[in-house]
């Protein structure tokens, strides 16, 4: 059957396409060439007036895995609130900051949202994390497998083991965990915690290893562009949340030598230690690091006001937090040789000098980041805040006399130390379809998804346009999933299952010999119950898997 879209007005960055007047064809859940005669169309949407852009693309929230069990296991009162009602359709759900898996599912469609994706995924918990995955409805999934402060990659790095090695280990555990991409937290340091070390800089020495942070780096970058991994490395670097790590982010964006990289909720690592307080925004250095550097992408982990939980597998960070933890209860804990997490709940105060610059630090970087296919929009789900806040955000980046609204309510102390009253940027439709479609699907090479042109998936969000670009995004027209019409109106009207999207590197199986003998040695599992399967991502067929082949490497 075709579907005929209209007559919208339609924002599709990756084809060029810029505010023009068109009609979108759907034929059997893809985007389909216009016939020639449009009549033919069995059903026809009229969409003047309307906005439209492919389905948005969060590629950096945190929504399956150990750690987000925890957080919401931590905070039933954060669930009681706010709950998602059982319909003739929908499941019950509930959570604000950390919202059960049918809930999350639900709210990230309902603002037009059709694939998120998990970035801290232990590779002995990835079982666990992709079926908790499997439970979130309508959007796509994927995630990204952490190394960097694991027992084997260290030994690897100590004992001089060649890069070739160290690829295959890397795609070896890409394909096993069945993931996407290669995140690093923290590197080394999650590691070094446990031999209390209580920070480990980018050139500081591992005490057990002998290994540098920068060392790691430097590595798994090279492992993850030799391999033919789409996205770069994905790095929650050194000295998280830490006064004066402004210096540390520029020594790391130096350190991969041209590289590909990806940085991660940037804002946590742009902090100077400038003024009495000896807190400072290093925004501009950090825009400016990155203007100069192509080879370099951010996602920004904007921080908002209100209850939020800290869910971390940096435990070194997450400890030296957990002094801060509202409601005063926190976690941290170790994971058997691979990494470690912590769990703190937080509430971001406007009227506290701390929380109101970060809030300032990270729209600045927004705004005096000059690509927008390399500032991807995020709050560190749920790190910075909630992703429900995401309405909230793009009307501060949309509307400059808002924001400032905003900027004259915070603590005057950080007002005097931020520039953010100055910037007279507004980002464009254009601008917002390219950070949280466009760009994402480019990054992560999603090739049939973030945009409209012929083949590719129907994931299709529709707006009306308004002034007020919160109350715009907060509730699309319509959200079409897949071909299949599953938002109207800002209301679930069809739940349908999402694929899993996964990585499949080429790699030397000689490494697996190696493995084997450490898995038999030191881990709790046989490296043969460690590989995740694609019958248990299937699921009996009520799972899909989409395999991505990668780059040539």
């Amino acid at each position: 059957m075709l579907t005929r879209l209209s007559g919208g007005t339609v924002y599709d960055p990756m084809n060029g396409v810029n505010g023009e007047q068109r009609d979108i064809y759907i034929r059997d859940g893809r985007i389909a060439p216009p016939p020639a005669d449009p009549e033919t169309a069995a059903v026809n949407l009229d969409l003047r007036g309307k906005v439209v852009m492919a389905g948005a693309i969060d590629p950096h929230t945190h929504i399956g895995g150990g750690k987000v069990n925890i957080a919401r296991a931590l905070l039933p009162e954060d669930h009681r609130p706010d709950p998602v009602p059982r319909t003739t359709i929908t499941r019950s759900g509930v959570g604000h900051a950390a919202p059960s898996t049918q809930a999350t599912g639900y709210r990230y469609a309902e603002m037009g949202y059709t694939a998120c994706f998990e970035p801290a995924m232990l590779p002995a918990n990835a079982r666990q994390a992709h079926m908790e995955m499997a439970d979130i409805p309508i959007i796509d999934k994927g995630a990204y497998v952490m190394l960097g402060s694991d027992d084997f990659l260290l030994r690897m790095l100590a004992a001089g083991k060649s890069q070739r090695e160290i690829n295959d280990y890397v795609a070896f555990t890409i394909t096993a965990a069945q993931a996407l991409a290669v995140k690093v937290v923290n590197p080394g340091g999650i590691s070094a915690f446990k031999f209390n070390q209580r920070s480990l800089d980018l050139d500081e020495k591992h005490a057990h290893y002998g290994v540098t942070p920068r060392q790691i780096l430097h590595t798994l970058a090279r492992a993850v562009h030799e391999l033919g991994v789409p996205h770069p490395l994905h790095v929650h670097g050194c000295n998280l949340g830490v006064p004066g790590n402004v210096e540390t982010t520029l020594k790391t964006i130096a350190g991969v030598e041209g590289l590909p990289l990806h940085l991660t909720h940037i804002q946590f690592h742009s902090y100077g230690t400038e003024g009495d307080r000896k807190f400072s925004s290093g925004a501009a250095r950090i825009a400016g690091a990155v203007n100069r550097n192509p080879n370099i992408s951010v996602d920004v982990g904007q921080i908002m006001f209100g209850q939020t939980v800290t869910a971390s597998g940096d435990s070194m960070a997450q400890y030296r937090n957990h002094a801060h933890a509202h409601p005063k209860k926190w976690v941290c804990m170790d994971i058997e040789c691979d990494a470690g997490c912590g769990v703190v709940p937080f509430r971001y105060r406007h009227q506290k000098f701390v929380n109101a610059l970060q809030w300032a630090i990270g729209l600045e970087i927004f705004l005096l980041v000059d690509d927008p296919w390399r500032v991807f929009l995020t709050t560190d789900h749920p790190n910075g805040a909630p992703f429900t806040s995401y309405p909230h955000l793009i009307r501060l980046l949309m509307d400059r006399s808002f924001r400032n609204e905003c900027f004259a309510t915070l603590h005057p102390d950080a007002q005097k130390m931020s520039t953010l009253g100055s910037l007279t940027r507004e980002y464009s439709l254009y601008e917002i379809a390219i950070m949280t479609r466009a760009a994402p699907a480019k990054s992560l090479g999603l090739t049939d998804r973030g945009h409209l042109g012929a083949g590719a998936a129907a994931d299709i969000t529709v707006y009306t346009p308004h002034a007020d670009r919160q109350r715009m995004f907060e509730k699309p027209d319509y959200v079409f999933k897949d071909g299949e019409l599953v938002v109207k109106n800002g209301r679930i009207t069809r739940v349908v299952d999402g694929a899993t999207h996964t990585l499949r590197p080429a790699y030397d199986r000689g490494i697996e010999k190696s493995l084997r003998e450490y898995f038999d040695r030191y881990m709790t599992m046989r490296l043969d119950n460690f590989r995740l399967s694609d019958a248990e991502i299937e699921n009996d067929g009520r799972g899909r898997l989409i395999v991505h082949r990668g780059r040539a490497a």
